[in-house]
């Protein structure tokens, strides 16, 4: 999961006073955002209502990620019978792995292991938007709770003699607190070491703090990755670009990885994908965040 303005949440639609033109003066399937926006409707507070509700409530979401996880549990013992077999992409850490190196599976945080619903319910009955301040402060509290499905995963790898490496774009900063929730929710967690937050220094690789590729070319010299699970792509590689269009071309590049060395995680209150619908413009209100959406929409007319 990434917390950064680059990949903005959905939660930063949540709360305005300004209103949003109506969807007819924008350009259909494209990011397209008025000069001006109208001030006759007023953007609602609760835009996330239903996907944090979808999380909280629904039986479908606990069946999804049950079943994801144990798709990948079932996947362990073939990943780990395999010399040859990786979870890395050239240019992020395949060219390392050897035969010889531990095991391990790379996974996410946020909406993979730990489950920050809570939190994205707390702004939604306050009708305030995502900020840092308050997302530290969730972190510090420490009370998330394992997305359903990972803690038996974890256990299962854990048994096998497998390492769960925790990439995420939570800071460095922050990663005292992450893993003392990890641990009080009961995932293995080898040493502090295996928590790697934006920010981890990483010689020889420069690329912007939220590309997790440099943290992926650690793990590599050190662990052969057999799978990686997390609840955005860029959990598996960096595109080259945050437009659809590359979006696109990283799944549609390595297809027979999905649900084999990819294991993706629904999240349907946050990710890139929402800045890439509105052409990775991050200087809009939430009126014209919204009003953009709705232009990106392919309706039935």
């Amino acid at each position: 999961m990434s917390r950064l303005p680059t990949f903005s949440l959905l939660a930063a639609a949540m709360l305005s006073l300004a209103a949003c033109t109506a969807p007819t003066q924008l350009t259909r399937g494209g990011p397209d955002v008025p000069a001006a926006v109208a001030t006759s409707e007023a953007v609602p507070a609760d835009d996330n209502l239903n996907a944090v509700l979808w999380v909280q409530r629904a039986q479908e979401y606990r069946a999804l990620t049950t079943q994801t996880w144990r798709m990948a549990a079932a996947t362990l013992d073939r990943a780990l019978a395999d010399p040859q077999w990786t979870a890395l992409l050239p240019g992020e850490g395949a060219e390392l792995q050897q035969p010889g190196l531990r095991p391990a599976v790379v996974v996410d945080v946020d909406e993979t292991m730990l489950d920050n619903s809570p939190y994205q319910a707390r702004l939604v009955l306050d009708g305030k938007s995502y900020k840092e301040e308050s997302w530290a402060e969730w972190v510090a509290e420490k009370r998330a709770r394992p997305v359903p499905g990972a803690l038996e995963f974890a256990r299962a790898a854990n048994a096998r003699g497998v390492t769960l490496i925790y990439i995420s774009n939570r800071t460095e900063q922050m990663k005292a607190d992450t893993l003392d929730n990890l641990r009080a929710a009961g995932f293995p967690v080898a040493d502090d070491g295996v928590y790697l937050g934006m920010g981890v220094d990483v010689p020889g690789c420069t690329r912007p703090a939220d590309d997790k590729g440099c943290r992926r070319i650690k793990v590599a010299s050190q662990y052969r990755v057999l799978m990686q699970v997390g609840d955005q792509i860029t959990d598996f590689g960096q595109p080259r670009s945050n437009d659809n269009a590359d979006r696109d071309a990283l799944l549609a590049g390595h297809p027979g990885w999905l649900g084999e060395r990819w294991f993706m995680l629904p999240n349907p209150t946050y990710g890139g994908y929402e800045s890439a619908a509105v052409g990775n413009r991050h200087g809009l209100s939430a009126a014209q965040r919204r009003a953009a959406k709705h232009a990106a929409l392919e309706p039935a007319r």
